[in-house]
């Protein structure tokens, strides 16, 4: 298959790469972020997308969801460290057909992209259980309280940048993104911004080895800068 790889870690896409070449498939382009991947989808036309969940600027879930929307439509495999129920029943949601963990086998990812080419859905067998188990409990899946462009904004504040600055990434006014972080901050009830900073560190939205960067931009970002 023609595939595009996004992770933000270049070790663990020369590793992927390696892996996929290894097993007769073709790595087209590699993305170092969200917003990247979703490009290069649209120009490339790739067959597969292997995404990390956790990525700056553009989430894998969220990346998932805008590349499902491209013509034709690439098959999507998330490639993450998280072991967890809630972002299982997104991904799914996100229009994933794989959801693969890191701390599995090598062979457990290239047996995700036969499953998934077939038209099937895959499972690494450490989250399988946690899908059932939200079907016998009648969980309706994680209810994200965010909008897809307000989870877009939390990240981006998460990750340190400002008002304006997430306005420019974004490609909206800043009027727009203003109003996008009020309403983020009512709907969770977090009115500063090292609590949403923690905040996007427990949903996975950054990465643990991010928040630095987040609070050392809290400043600016409390005034709008």
């Amino acid at each position: 298959m023609r595939v595009l790889l996004a992770d933000d870690h270049a070790i663990v896409r020369q590793g992927v790469r390696e892996l996929l070449e290894e097993g007769g498939h073709q790595v087209v382009a590699e993305a170092v972020d969200g917003q990247e991947a979703v490009r290069m989808a649209r120009e490339l036309s790739p067959e597969l997308c292997i995404l990390d969940l956790s990525m700056p600027r553009l989430n894998g879930l969220d990346a998932a969801h805008e590349i499902r929307q491209t013509a034709p439509a690439p098959k999507i495999i998330l490639l993450t460290m998280y072991e967890s129920r809630s972002y299982v029943l997104r991904a799914l949601k996100a229009g994933a057909k794989g959801y693969v963990l890191k701390t599995q086998a090598a062979e457990d990812l290239l047996r995700a992209i036969v499953e998934v080419s077939r038209g099937h859905i895959y499972l690494s067998p450490g989250v399988a259980p946690l899908l059932v188990d939200a079907y016998l409990e009648r969980v309706p899946g994680a209810v994200d309280p965010l909008t897809a462009r307000e989870r877009q904004m939390l990240q981006l504040i998460a990750e340190g940048n400002s008002t304006k600055q997430a306005a420019r990434v974004l490609n909206i006014s800043f009027k727009t993104a203003e109003s996008h972080r009020n309403h983020i901050m009512r709907k969770l009830d977090i009115h500063e911004v090292a609590g949403l900073t923690r905040y996007a560190i427990h949903t996975g939205l950054v990465h643990l080895s991010d928040p630095v960067s987040g609070i050392a931009g809290a400043q600016s970002t409390q005034r709008g800068e």
